[in-house]
């Protein structure tokens, strides 16, 4: 196989290996360096040795996702605030949830930093590229029912500990209700549209005026809404696209994006608001 070979075939799988690496780490940015290596290391392979390239390509990019996500993890621990996954605009990339959108939305992203590295990688093959058990054991060098039971602790941790949601659509009136609300500071309106339980979680790492603590409860954030109202939405325009396959608040400020905001909602109202604002996380969208 020659270099020009190579890139086609490499080039024709690039997609899902992003879309594994986007789902192990949670950055988009840390996802395309990954997979740069993968691309260096598949030029210097013995290709011809190589009986499935698009298994040997994603068999490399799980590993490498699994090296790289211990290494982000020790990172994290001087990470100022919350952390929440970097936003990709899907409706730009359709492909990245094509194949299956499982693992991909916020709520599942941050649930999956509770998952040991070899949980993640093999919930992530599984549920969002319905890969063989068998296959998993092969990447992860273990065995099938190791591969199962790695699988089935990891479903149970991201679907037990997640509200049935409500459909897209309501997803999407939820999130525009609380945007107009928040901008005229109606607490009344607020109330009505949080569960008792719904937290606010800013990602700012530590840049000035992001809470580096989560918000909860209804009447603190009701509160906190109207208060910062005056000047929290001044000057500040609002798109709406969908980011990791759900709708999703881009707030500009002088054509600039200042923000990236999503709500999770279950019948009880909205449960969490993730607003993502640190500007290194923000270049994918």
């Amino acid at each position: 196989m020659d270099l020009q070979e190579a890139a086609e075939v490499f080039t024709g799988v690039r997609p899902r290996l992003f879309g594994i690496a986007y789902r192990m780490l949670g950055s988009a940015a840390e996802a395309e360096d990954l997979v740069q290596d993968v691309w260096l290391r598949w030029q210097g392979t013995d290709r011809d040795a190589v009986v499935n390239p698009a298994a040997f390509l994603a068999t490399t990019t799980t590993r490498l996702a699994i090296n790289a996500l211990q290494s982000a993890r020790v990172r994290r621990e001087t990470y100022i605030g919350p952390w929440l996954p970097e936003p990709v605009d899907t409706s730009a990339d359709p492909y990245l949830g094509a194949e299956r959108g499982e693992a991909l939305a916020f709520a599942a992203l941050i649930l999956m930093e509770k998952l040991t590295p070899n949980e993640r990688a093999a919930y992530v093959l599984r549920e969002a590229f319905d890969y063989p058990y068998g296959q998993i054991a092969d990447i992860l060098q273990s065995t099938e029912p190791a591969v199962r039971q790695l699988v089935s602790r990891a479903r149970k941790h991201v679907t037990g500990e997640r509200r049935t949601p409500v459909s897209t659509e309501a997803q999407k009136e939820l999130l525009t209700t609380f945007v107009a609300a928040a901008r005229s500071g109606d607490m009344a309106a607020l109330e009505r549209l949080f569960a008792v339980d719904v937290v606010s979680l800013s990602d700012g790492n530590g840049a000035k005026q992001v809470s580096r603590r989560p918000v909860t409860g209804v009447g603190k954030l009701a509160n906190m809404f109207h208060v910062i109202s005056g000047w929290f939405w001044e000057g500040v325009d609002v798109r709406y696209v969908e980011a990791n396959g759900q709708a999703s608040a881009v707030l500009l400020r002088d054509g600039r994006v200042s923000a990236v905001l999503a709500v999770t909602a279950s019948a009880d109202g909205i449960d969490q608001l993730l607003w993502m604002m640190n500007p290194e996380k923000l270049t994918a969208i």
